[in-house]
């Protein structure tokens, strides 16, 4: 059985929603047909095997759809869908287990929050090429976070322009370098000018000092075809690792590149808010992080501590959970990606709510390279906050013996930020 878990929201009987989704999104139909036989039921309907309810609301997610009603009903319901209805195609679970539960009527809200898959989808999908392991091997990287940053201005550098900031960067001592996932190849900067520009400096300075730098160039693109073609020119250049940005894609964009793809795959999941920003309405992380593990990203962006934008820490505190919590085996996890307006200041609270982890890629994009003393400096800082925040040593008490951190404490500290 697939099992899935739904928070309802209705004016209605709970009960009575939760057993429309099972009909409506298995057998599918509204009224008796020929064929709607017991047994066919009994083979391939969806079960709800448990509410629990919730406290009642008064304000609906879908205020349209709320009528008259003042107090709106809400509950958490377990369905279970037989693997052989929908089988281990990424596609149909999703259309049948979460695409189709929108338009039920009699609901003001509905949230997907909740997918526990049995052993057959693991059989069935690649998952990650590289993962957290491999993410390690290709930067040389151990028993320490991988510290990264990325091109900024996110637009309108040229490929030399780019070139010139990536060699800073490079001697700096970054692990890896990636650029903005809004930059593929404008006309400005085509990706094969950008490769031919930049992979040069990541080489000669490997060939220097026996460190490869990894950096993950934009190759998404629409037509699958057009995406490998950037995949190879990645590859043929000696790069190791690409953006991808999973929603623009979609599933069958990104599993028809890894089934090809030589290269680590930096999911980006850019639109994931459009799905999730409203509490009672879209689908938890937890959910949408598995489809695409199981086609086989390399590294997740999953957002962190005292963001820029709009998530909230405990929101980044699951997602990192989800994303390192293997669903089959620990082959299964990707390499979470800590980022947004991080610098030194969040490693001590990212360490703790982390539950002292440093499998993860920390990326700083002004943290590093808007740094007083340049981005050398900016890297130095960073890993010296995590040595404190490893040795829990209050970051203050660190930097009197270490000027990069003081310098960092001293411009980014007190809510001014990264």
């Amino acid at each position: 059985m697939i099992r899935m878990t739904y928070r309802i929201e209705t004016p209605g009987d709970v009960e009575a929603m939760a057993a429309k989704i099972a009909s409506d999104q298995s057998t599918g139909t509204f009224v008796p047909v020929p064929g709607e036989t017991e047994e066919l039921k009994a083979r391939v309907a969806a079960r709800v095997v448990a509410i629990r309810h919730l406290g009642s609301s008064d304000c609906p997610s879908w205020p349209e759809e709320a009528g008259e009603a003042k107090r709106f009903n809400r509950a958490e319901a377990d369905i279970d869908f037989p693997l052989d209805a929908v089988g281990t195609d990424l596609s149909a679970l999703m259309t049948i287990a979460i695409g189709g539960v929108y338009s039920i009527k009699g609901m003001t809200g509905i949230r997907v929050i909740g997918m526990r898959l049995p052993p057959e989808f693991a059989a069935a999908h690649p998952g990650p090429q590289f993962g957290v392991a491999g993410s390690r091997r290709l930067t040389g990287v151990e028993k320490r976070p991988i510290i990264g940053t990325i091109v900024k201005p996110a637009l309108g550098l040229r490929p030399e322009e780019t070139a010139e900031l990536v060699g800073d960067l490079i001697s700096s001592g970054v692990d890896f370098i990636k650029d903005d996932e809004k930059l593929m190849s404008p006309a400005y900067s085509p990706l094969k000018e950008r490769i031919a520009a930049i992979m040069p400096r990541i080489l000669d300075h490997e060939q220097k000092t026996g460190k490869k730098v990894m950096y993950a160039f934009g190759i998404s693109h629409t037509d699958p075809d057009e995406m490998l073609r950037n995949h190879d020119l990645v590859v043929k250049a000696g790069g190791n690792a690409g953006v991808v940005n999973i929603n623009s894609i979609g599933m069958g964009g990104v599993a028809f590149l890894r089934k090809r793809s030589g290269i680590v795959l930096h999911a980006h999941r850019n639109g994931w808010d459009i799905l999730t920003r409203h509490g009672g309405l879209g689908m938890e992380f937890s959910v949408w992080q598995q489809f695409w593990r199981l086609i086989g990203v390399d590294q997740f962006q999953i957002n962190g501590i005292r963001v820029k934008y709009w998530e909230p820490d405990e929101s980044f505190v699951k997602s990192f959970k989800a994303v390192s919590t293997p669903l089959f085996s620990e082959r299964d996890c990707p390499l979470p990606v800590v980022g947004s307006g991080q610098w030194g200041g969040q490693a001590p609270q990212t360490y703790a709510r982390t539950d002292g982890s440093t499998d993860l890629l920390y990326l700083c994009g002004g943290g590093i390279v808007s740094h007083p003393g340049g981005a050398g400096a900016g890297v130095r800082a960073v890993r010296q906050a995590w040595e404190a925040a490893v040795a829990g040593i209050p970051l203050a008490d660190y930097a009197k013996d270490h000027p990069e951190l003081a310098q960092s404490l001293e411009k980014f500290s007190g809510g001014k930020g990264a």
